[in-house]
């Protein structure tokens, strides 16, 4: 059992990880801006958090085992975020990344397609600059797991791959749900493979 802060945990990504790590019997400090929106469950404790205030964040995660964010890049701050995580002293940082900046093929980003959604170049843009502000972080042990393209609620199966930068693929296109997502995050942290590394995960 581990001790671990989730940040973001009343959207949807961050709901289903909470649960996840509920179900394994993990500890979780789970901060939002409204806990009110966060589920109860076992282990658990909601906290009120801030992304924008790394100071009071910070304090938050003290004392934590690993910090999981499950924040939109495109309401949030990669500084204030890995900054409030450095500040708080924990060197195990798991992010909910986008899958944006995979390839599609070498030196091609999904982001760069021309059928690549307008509405969702904003998050997607950040969340490659977010990576990138990762990689310079090297005081932390941190992993940014990008979903499939199509990230959305499903059934929770254990049954994936794994990849590393490249865009995955299968016959039923690139999707993986939040659930089975969720997997595959809390395994990073439970068995951790993929330190300072970015990986994706999909059918």
């Amino acid at each position: 059992m581990a001790n671990i802060a989730l940040v973001g945990a009343s959207g949807n990504a961050g709901a289903c990880i909470l649960k996840e790590l509920a179900d394994r019997g993990h500890k979780v400090t789970a901060i939002a801006r409204h806990p009110e929106k966060i589920s109860e469950l076992p282990g658990s404790c909601a906290v009120k958090g801030d992304a924008h205030d790394p100071v009071a964040l910070a304090e938050v995660l003290k004392g934590h085992d690993a910090v999981i964010s499950a924040v939109p890049f495109s309401t949030s701050d990669p500084d204030k975020l890995i900054g409030a995580v450095q500040h708080a002293g924990v060197k195990r940082y798991l992010v909910v990344g986008g899958a944006g900046s995979l390839l599609v093929a070498p030196g091609e980003r999904v982001i760069d397609q021309p059928d690549f959604p307008e509405e969702y170049k904003p998050e997607a843009s950040k969340g490659g600059v977010f990576l990138e502000k990762l990689q310079q972080a090297n005081d932390l042990e941190w992993s940014f797991l990008s979903p499939s393209a199509e990230f959305e609620p499903g059934e929770r199966t254990g049954v994936f791959r794994l990849g590393k930068d490249e865009l995955l693929v299968s016959d039923q296109g690139s999707r993986i749900s939040f659930e089975d997502y969720a997997i595959a995050l809390v395994d990073e942290l439970e068995k951790p493979q993929h330190i300072r590394e970015r990986f994706t995960v999909g059918y």
